[in-house]
């Protein structure tokens, strides 16, 4: 009788004994959130989450604005309101408010239709969207982002299928702008390449530039092409005043350029759960903006679908009406 053969495993074989996943490696814990999680194993009673800013109240629990209770009772006392789908832009009464709320409700350009503005999953997934709408559709896959910089934008853009480069941005010896090394590497930069901009806040080092020096970055960005990707994520946190808070942006809207803005209400309304946040393209004609909507709406579709509706609510409620009764 022949000798049988022993029947090479199968990697199905990990299903009846080892793990088919057993060589994945322990992956280190994110530098931000990874902060909360030791700060969540630490068993003493005398600390302090350095992790991700957060609202929180003398006892160091999590702190809800009382404007944003106001406001999703009065959702829930709505009967009106349902559990259906959004479309894949999402909330339409959110978006407006987003736009007039970063562009200011007067500006040129929404009154001209020249926003394209999607619902996102606050400002890491409008980060996300904007990245990838870039890298299918503009000629420079170039993002020059600050140094220093928030920890997720490298991955965010890198992920999205940008190349990530830095400007120089903050000067540790003065603990201000390192202005003269921003505008020599901006002007370094090849025509035509993103450039990253942080709206006001920035993130780490809370150094902005004044008005004047955001009208030398404006001239300087224009003369060369390169083109504005603001990340708006601390917008009413700088001055205390949303419109102060929204110059940089509105000083590009105003030339009549184009420019992305990414906007996150996780920071100015508490809603860091909520994931609410909003991509918006302002483009050189209404004809332009309808087709960069529907090119959003096919980066979208395969990630998340659609966006939740509970928390654009809220913020729509809210911007409705300053005062919620």
């Amino acid at each position: 009788m022949a000798s049988q053969n022993p029947i090479a495993p199968s990697p199905a074989a990990g299903l009846y004994g080892g793990s088919v996943f057993a060589n994945v490696v322990q992956a280190p814990e994110d530098p931000i959130l990874g902060v909360t999680v030791a700060y969540n194993k630490d068993p003493s009673p005398v600390k302090v989450n350095l992790g991700v800013g957060a609202y929180r109240t003398e006892e160091g629990k999590p702190l809800v604005l009382n404007v944003v209770r106001r406001a999703e009772q009065l959702l829930v006392n709505d009967p009106s309101r349902v559990k259906e789908y959004l479309p894949i832009t999402g909330l339409a009464d959110f978006n407006k408010l987003s736009a007039k709320l970063i562009f200011g409700a007067d500006s040129p350009a929404i009154q001209e239709n020249r926003v394209a503005t999607v619902q996102c999953l606050s400002g890491t997934g409008s980060l996300r969207v904007g990245g990838e709408f870039l890298a299918r559709h503009y000629h420079e896959r170039t993002i020059y982002i600050p140094q220093p910089t928030w920890g997720n934008h490298p991955k965010v853009f890198t992920l999205a299928g940008l190349s990530v480069k830095t400007y120089r941005y903050y000067d540790p010896t003065t603990r201000g702008l390192n202005f003269e090394g921003l505008l020599a590497d901006l002007s370094a930069a090849p025509p035509g390449a993103i450039v990253l901009l942080h709206a006001c806040a920035h993130n780490p080092t809370g150094v902005d530039p004044t008005l004047d020096q955001w009208e030398q970055i404006r001239l300087l960005m224009r003369s060369k092409g390169l083109l504005p990707f603001f990340d708006s994520a601390y917008q009413g946190f700088a001055s205390g005043n949303l419109d102060a808070d929204a110059q940089s942006v509105r000083m590009f809207v105003a030339d009549g350029g184009e420019c992305l803005t990414a906007q996150s209400y996780a920071k100015n309304m508490g809603l860091y759960g909520e994931r609410v946040g909003a991509l918006s393209i302002v483009c050189k004609s209404a004809d332009v903006a309808t087709r960069v909507e529907s090119q959003l709406k096919l980066v979208i579709r395969p990630m998340y679908s659609n966006p939740p509706i509970h928390g654009a609510s809220i913020v729509a409620t809210i911007l409705k009406d300053r005062v919620v009764p």
